[in-house]
């Protein structure tokens, strides 16, 4: 699981560490494009009051061959083979002093164009990014502006490459994990209290470690290891074709000083569990789901966290 901002931030680092334009060049340059991403005749909401809105996915591929990153040697979307295994949709305000990130539970019982209600995690299987976009779009009503992928090969590969990291555990000690007990710690459900709304939590606790790690750690002032964890990034994750290079080195460039405590992590809202058509689900609280997608399209959700009970990640402490 990973959102592509980490490779906004990790390319960010070039700047504070000295490795120059050329680099940052080159790198945002090399991040692979999907093609034919958005959905083609269907309706698009109006674009936020302010920021932009990222839609971020973990790709269960169960496949040994990686489908995403410039080292794909598979394809991203094969009808019937893969599953979205973690959905997050994020907002970054016009200031760019933030980030403010929302999972949606794959199990969120919603309805898919042209098939009708089912999990969320369908959609992708169905119709690839278009019908996912789709999909969260009408969900929310939020324009989705950007996608980003990684599947589990790269989720293993970058830990790894980072050098694995240290997980903050619930009972507050801490474990270091490489890359296959990392996807062990985020994929796991059954033996949560509460999960998949734990998992979730797993998820976001992971990618802020690894944020953390990449923004502060000294390894950074060696540039052997930098550009090993820079390659790693473009070999392993994907984003879709509008976001070109200038695109992403603005968005770098103005969220140079955004560090890991300025990161909010919470779940969509739900109301509860249940069983549909023999098949665990979980069911969103459409009314304070309202509440929140308008604070994406408003350009509000600072204020928004300040003022509602939200499913959150315990805040990061820098």
């Amino acid at each position: 699981m990973l959102l592509s901002a980490l490779g906004l931030f990790v390319t960010a680092v070039l700047l504070t560490a000295g490795a120059g334009y050329w680099a940052y060049q080159h790198y945002t340059g090399r991040v692979q494009r999907i093609p034919q991403t958005f959905p083609t005749d269907a309706p698009v909401p109006a674009a936020s009051k302010g920021g932009q809105n990222f839609l971020l996915m973990g790709l269960d591929s169960r496949s040994d061959v990686p489908t995403t990153g410039s080292d794909a040697k598979g394809k991203l979307w094969k009808y019937g083979d893969q599953r979205s295994d973690a959905m997050m949709l994020v907002h970054i305000p016009d200031d760019h002093s933030a980030a403010y990130v929302v999972s949606l539970p794959r199990d969120s019982w919603v309805d898919i164009p042209g098939r009708g209600r089912a999990k969320l995690n369908a959609a992708f299987s169905w119709g690839g990014p278009p019908l996912l976009i789709d999909t969260v779009q009408r969900l929310t009503d939020v324009r989705v502006d950007h996608f980003a992928v990684i599947d589990w090969n790269g989720f293993r590969k970058l830990t790894d490459a980072v050098g694995g990291v240290e997980i903050l555990m619930a009972d507050g000690e801490r474990r270091h994990m490489n890359g296959e007990e990392a996807l062990a710690y985020v994929g796991e459900r059954k033996n949560l209290p509460n999960g998949d709304f734990d998992r979730t939590h797993r998820q976001q606790n992971y990618l802020r470690t690894l944020l953390e790690k990449v923004m502060t750690s000294a390894s950074l002032k060696d540039p052997l290891q930098l550009k090993k964890t820079l390659d790693i990034f473009t070999e392993t994750v994907s984003v879709d074709e509008r976001f070109g290079d200038d695109d992403m080195r603005q968005l770098v460039w103005n969220m140079r000083e955004v560090r890991a405590g300025d990161m909010t992590f919470m779940n969509a809202p739900v109301k509860g569990t249940g069983t549909e058509r023999g098949q665990s689900v979980v069911h969103l609280d459409r009314a304070r789901c309202v509440t929140l997608w308008q604070a994406f399209k408003d350009d509000s959700l600072r204020a928004y966290v300040d003022t509602h009970p939200i499913d959150r990640l315990r805040p990061a402490t820098n």
